[in-house]
């Protein structure tokens, strides 16, 4: 029964449509162009900005009065109540397991991500367990996450994958294993030269497929 290592946002969860949804709710609500999403998006980077950072920028771009804290609070809380886990990623996983493998979250993050998003979508019941950094006390890529995950299932790490979103995060982490990996691309070119993903896929369900099939 070998592990399936599976990243958190954008992998297993949308969190960038969830953003897109509060940000276009924000725009509209302050009456900004509906085509600044674009400037959000960019601004967010896919959640690797601080979400102080963004809130002091949308507050500078529009000159809004709210405080940063409040903006911050309805960032975190608006992308929180979008955040839903997609019925068919909940059936790959569901497949996976039937097929042996066994699904473990490894994600950055700070421990709130267990009960704002792996819990509140219900996506706890589709995997084994789950690693946040900040529990954790070291971040992907550093292989020792992906070690104590293993250590949390009670597993080795022989025969195990790694799927995520991450250029470094994942497939830098799965390569530092030597692990193979699945690289969701999401429309986007692989740039990095210093090492590769074994497969690539344009999202979850596609990647545990390439993963049975291998």
């Amino acid at each position: 029964m070998p592990l399936l290592l599976l990243d958190l946002d954008n992998t297993l969860l949308d969190r960038t449509g969830a953003f897109r949804s509060w940000g276009q709710s924000l725009l509209a609500e302050i009456g900004a162009p509906a085509s600044d999403i674009d400037w959000l998006l960019s601004v967010d980077a896919d959640g690797l900005t601080d979400r102080w950072d963004v809130a002091d920028a949308i507050r500078d771009r529009y000159d809004l009065r709210i405080s940063s804290i409040d903006l911050v609070d309805a960032l975190r809380e608006g992308v929180i109540r979008r955040t839903r886990l997609d019925p068919l990623i909940a059936c790959a996983l569901r497949i996976a397991e039937d097929a042996g493998w066994v699904p473990v979250v490894v994600c950055n993050g700070t421990v709130t991500q267990e009960d704002d998003k792996i819990r509140r979508t219900g996506l706890d019941r589709y995997v084994a367990d789950w690693v946040i950094s900040e529990e954790a006390g070291v971040s992907k890529p550093n292989p020792r996450i992906f070690e104590l995950a293993a250590q949390r299932a009670r597993m080795s790490l022989r025969g195990a994958w790694v799927i995520g979103d991450g250029p470094e995060a994942d497939i830098g982490g799965a390569a530092a294993m030597g692990l193979p990996s699945v690289w969701l691309h999401r429309g986007r070119t692989w740039l990095e030269d210093r090492y590769a993903p074994t497969r690539t896929a344009d999202g979850l369900i596609a990647a545990v497929a390439t993963v049975l099939a291998g």
